[in-house]
């Protein structure tokens, strides 16, 4: 491997990011398995034991996103700030390790027929916690262990691992629940389990040093600020906010799951899994040739390309072209996130790259959870199918707006430094 340039090797040939690579596979192939059961779960103890309308249970399930999101939104500033200051490999090991506890909890009561929505919300706020922690600091590992002339392709086959975990994930908890309650979380917690071990045997690698000695809380607003001040960073990650909050189409899918396309949770766990088939494919492609011209005018198109597939699956009566729509959209997603991803890693220096990372990870997390919350708030008013037809109309409105205020984005070509600040 010696004398191959370092631009030749691919990211698996390095131990260290394998091992990485192994730990973010399966970490995410069990956390968004569960994620998909405990929201079924709690979908159906809504209409069930306690006898919610359809347009009731999915207020509940928007107030569920919200209870992942309260954890992101307080303790993303802290999250930042401890990637930067601490062992990123430690950070990363305790967070799996607590969505091993959760995963563990959910499989004893799920077992034991337990459940209850309190129960289900806390749970959901406690994954929140874990996340919160586990995403700057994962995302900070990757270039303290590739070479910088590789980063874009590890950074595309980091996607793809996140992206086909979330295919087999969904997939595996929707038959395995089917089966049995509480089989899916037993297997949850052992992967979790082996991607702690996973990261726990990478090799350590200099911390590292915030510049200066600010007191920790001014060091957080530090990292607020530089985002702020990054123009094309800012308003690509506030794209996808937005884009993402308005067009959450995927947290009415168990409405459409059980009581509009009528699959059941097998049909949901798939549904769940389509936009990430076609976001790993699209993450494959890139792994191998990676995105280099016009990056910010194809980023802008891939979101109207997700806005668009989203209404066209509001109005799907077909299960199978409601898949297809689905992963046209992941696809979509993909392409949006690649671009942002790749400049966040390129133009940040590594004292500022967990806090950094941590603005990031709220933008597309809390675009998730919040999007659950405003897809259950216009569902309980427009019913879901106008929940998901207005949400994809609003990304594309979003889209072009942005485009306006941020032409940065328009004239990004490549991925390299081409911020502009804005002054104070």
């Amino acid at each position: 491997m010696n004398a191959v340039a370092p631009k030749d090797i691919h990211p698996l040939a390095l131990r260290d990011y394998r091992f990485f690579w192994i730990a973010r596979f399966f970490a995410v192939v069990a956390t968004t398995g569960m994620v998909v059961v405990l929201g079924y779960q709690f979908y159906d103890l809504a209409r069930t034991e306690y006898g919610l309308s359809i347009r009731e249970a999915s207020f509940q399930l928007g107030l569920l996103g919200l209870a992942q999101f309260l954890p992101l939104a307080i303790l993303t500033p802290v999250a930042g700030w401890v990637a930067d200051r601490f062992d990123r490999r430690h950070i990363a090991i305790l967070a799996n390790g607590i969505d091993a506890s959760i995963a563990l909890s959910l499989a004893i009561l799920s077992a034991n027929d337990a459940l209850t929505l309190p129960i289900l919300f806390l749970m959901a706020a406690m994954h929140g916690v874990a996340r919160v922690f586990l995403a700057p600091a994962m995302s900070s590992i990757v270039p303290n262990i590739v070479p910088a002339s590789i980063l874009p392709r590890a950074i595309a086959f980091n996607s793809m691992a996140w992206q086909s975990a979330t295919v087999i994930g969904p997939g595996i908890g929707g038959i395995l629940f089917a089966r049995q309650a509480d089989i899916p979380y037993w297997l949850f917690t052992g992967l979790l389990v082996t991607a702690s071990l996973c990261v726990a045997l990478i090799k350590p690698f200099p911390k590292p040093q915030i510049k200066g000695d600010a007191h920790p809380f001014q060091q957080m607003i530090d990292g607020l600020r530089y985002t702020w001040n990054e123009r094309f960073l800012l308003g690509a990650i506030t794209l996808d906010l937005f884009a993402v909050l308005l067009a959450g189409a995927t947290a009415l899918l168990p409405v459409f799951a059980r009581d509009i396309l009528f699959v059941g949770p097998e049909g949901l766990g798939w549904l769940r899994a389509a936009p990430a088939a076609g976001a790993t494919l699209v993450a494959l492609w890139f792994s191998f040739r990676p995105l280099k011209h016009n990056v910010g005018v194809k980023m802008l198109w891939a979101v109207v390309v997700f806005g668009a597939a989203t209404i066209c699956f509001g109005l799907s009566q077909s299960y199978w072209l409601s898949l297809g729509l689905l992963a046209v959209l992941g696809g979509a997603d993909m392409l949006s996130v690649y671009v942002r991803s790749s400049l966040v890693q390129l133009n940040t220096p590594d004292d500022m790259r967990g806090r950094v990372g941590a603005v990031s990870s709220l933008a597309v997390s809390g675009s998730n959870e919040l999007g659950e919350l405003q897809s259950g708030l216009a569902a309980a008013v427009l019913g879901p199918i106008g929940a998901v037809v207005f949400g994809g109309i609003g990304a594309i409105l979003v889209t072009g707006l942005w485009a306006w205020l941020f032409p940065e984005l328009r004239r990004a070509r490549t991925f390299e430094p081409q911020f502009r600040r804005i002054d104070p």
